[in-house]
Order: C-alpha cells, then sequence, then structure tokens
C-alpha cells in the first residue's frame, strides 16, 4: 500500500476518543521538570502525578481502555498520541506498571509499533521504538 492509499484509509476510517489525550498535568501544566522536582524533590510523574491533575492510576486505566479497544480490530491500526501517554502505552502493551513507563524515551514525532510475536499468535511486543525514518542523518 503506498502513501495515498495509507492516507486516504486513515482519513475514511478515523476515530477520536478523549482516552488518547496526554496526560493530565493539573497544576503542572506548563512547568518544566527540572522545576517541580526543585520544590518537590523525588517527584515522579509515572509515581506521583500531578496535583489537581491526573493520578498515574488514572492515566493507566485510559490506556487499558485504548488498548482493549485496539485488540478488537482486525489488521493493523494507526493511533497518534501524545509523549507521556505514550510512555505508558507501550509499558501497558507490555503487561508493565505505568512507574516502568518513565524507561521509555519518545522523541517528538517518532513512530512505534505495538504488535504481537509470531505474527497474531504471540505474547505483545515492541517491535519498533522512537523511530524519525523521516529525519535526515547528522
Amino acid at each position: 500500500m503506498g502513501n495515498t492509499e495509507v492516507r486516504t484509509k486513515l482519513q475514511r476510517e478515523r476515530a477520536v476518543t478523549d482516552d488518547l489525550a496526554e496526560w493530565g498535568y493539573g497544576d503542572y501544566e506548563g512547568r518544566r521538570t527540572a522545576d517541580i522536582v526543585r520544590e518537590r524533590p523525588g517527584w515522579d510523574l509515572f509515581r506521583d502525578g500531578c496535583p489537581g491533575g491526573e493520578s498515574p492510576a488514572q492515566v493507566s486505566d485510559r490506556v487499558d481502555r485504548v488498548l482493549a479497544r485496539l485488540r478488537t480490530q482486525a489488521g493493523d491500526v494507526a493511533v497518534f498520541a501524545h509523549g507521556h501517554f505514550t510512555h505508558v502505552m507501550a509499558a501497558r502493551w507490555i503487561g508493565l506498571p505505568v512507574l516502568l513507563a518513565k524507561h521509555f524515551s519518545v522523541a517528538a514525532a517518532s513512530v512505534g509499533v505495538l504488535s504481537l510475536a509470531r505474527g497474531e499468535s504471540g505474547p505483545p511486543v515492541i517491535a519498533l521504538w522512537n523511530s524519525r525514518p523521516w529525519r535526515p542523518l547528522s
């Protein structure tokens, strides 16, 4: 399938869900991690969440709903989501708790492929992560 066919299929078959929204940062919206940690030493988004925003459990629940929906779809599915949400999506796909999501690096506009080993019969795997194939080599 060429780029034009992929674009046409994505436009025709798209669905939007609020469950794909970025982590709700609450009182920390727009603040840099370094500034938050200066005020709150040891703070970890994936452990502590955000005051006035979402907890790790709430984000995990949203991710789990998205993954459950994806598992009912036939064939390949494209998902577009935000950074910290994407960390959690990768972790939950392979059965890890939210706390371990911090170990997944996610570059802006990168591509990841969540798949099943051995085609459709194996366990969930991360087949590709943090790829930016359109980025020129430096």
